[in-house]
């Protein structure tokens, strides 16, 4: 009996943590995520500024120099985006005129297709546009005002690089300090371990996003779409979100050929474009470039993308993934959290998986 009111114990005890940490999480979100999100760019930069090191360089200003080299790069995209952007914003009450011109079209095809001659039917679809327009008036001010509070938040990310940087024997001395003398070995091996995953796992991200800015912008301008370096640009940036961000991606440039441009053609090549790059980047670009580093299976992937969203928005589902890697490097080097180490990796459901010689073998290929 005390065994049982012992285990109910716990379960509240981790209930209650469990809610008190997402209350924390929601509240102190816009102070939080710019911390979060800079410890994984300062992960990144970190070759950088340790070969500089090397060099000869003094701490100070090899982290400097690390910083401002990643903030001209950075800048140098928002300035092209920028300018991309601007001339879009010229260009919005002309194509506001051909989405309303392309959306009565469409409605006549399909009242001509159905056979529907109802006065009370005609420009429906306008309407609706028309009506969505006015309702997300507000909205987008709301939205313009969190994407400038964002900018200021962003804005202190360079200063969480380089201070991460600068103090992080100092962190990981702290690290030490509050681990008994006999657990130093263990803490030291999941320093390297997060240390060395999130290294490769950031520089993969970033390489593959910037290989398919290329490949997504000469695309599209081979396509004939319109602002084809803006929105291949903002495509190959969704990929920072697993998963869902290549279908958000994509989506982008197929509705604007769709909806303003009104060209089934190109509407047709674009899909077919990003059905090409989806299954590059998804079999070619990310297992040779960022590989099975972060090591957590689909599933929990995409929950936790779910659930970082839910809390934090954009930031949480860009988040999610590398800081549950780390969680899961911590259950690898903890015996009593083997079994979460197993639930959230890939391995277990081998003899289950897809591969090559499955299908060879289904299909009678195999070795007589």
């Amino acid at each position: 009996m005390e065994n049982k009111y012992s285990t109910h114990k716990e379960i509240t005890i981790w209930l209650l943590f469990g809610i008190l940490l997402v209350y924390v999480l929601v509240a102190a979100r816009e102070f939080l995520y710019p911390i979060f999100i800079a410890i994984l760019f300062a992960y990144l930069l970190y070759p950088v500024e340790s070969r500089l090191e090397k060099w000869g360089l003094p701490r100070l200003l090899a982290n400097f120099i690390t910083v401002i080299l990643a903030m001209a790069f950075f800048v140098g995209i928002i300035v092209l985006l920028y300018h991309q952007l601007s001339v879009f914003i010229g260009d919005f009450p002309t194509m506001q005129e051909n989405v309303l011109s392309n959306l009565d079209r469409l409605q006549h095809a399909l009242d001509k297709k159905l056979g529907d001659k109802s006065p009370r039917n005609e420009h429906w679809l306008r309407q609706q546009v028309v009506s969505g327009l006015e309702l997300s008036g507000s909205f987008l001010k709301e939205l313009l005002s969190a994407t400038t509070n964002t900018l200021v938040k962003f804005g202190l990310m360079p200063v969480y690089v380089f201070l991460a940087l600068y103090y992080r024997n100092k962190i990981e001395s702290f690290i030490y300090r509050l681990t008994p003398s006999s657990g130093h070995s263990k803490a030291r091996r999941i320093i390297e371990d997060v240390s060395t995953v999130t290294k490769h796992y950031m520089a993969g991200v970033v390489s593959v996003i910037l290989i398919l800015c290329v490949i997504n912008s000469t695309g599209l301008l081979l396509i004939g779409v319109q602002y084809a370096i803006l929105l291949g640009i903002l495509s190959a940036f969704m990929n920072f979100i697993p998963y869902f961000g290549t279908l958000i991606g994509g989506a982008i440039p197929l509705l604007y050929t769709f909806v303003v441009q009104g060209d089934l053609n190109k509407t047709l090549a674009v899909l077919g474009f990003f059905l090409v790059v989806q299954f590059t980047e998804n079999n070619i670009l990310t297992p040779n470039i960022t590989g099975n580093k972060v090591n957590i299976n689909p599933m929990f992937t995409i929950l936790s993308i779910i659930v970082g969203g839910m809390i934090w928005g954009l930031p949480g589902m860009f988040v999610a993934v590398p800081y549950l890697g780390m969680f899961k490097i911590y259950c690898d080097h903890t015996p009593e959290l083997k079994p979460w180490s197993f639930m959230l990796g890939t391995e277990g459901t081998e003899e289950h998986a897809l591969t090559i010689g499955k299908i060879k073998t289904a299909l009678g290929l195999g070795k007589k």
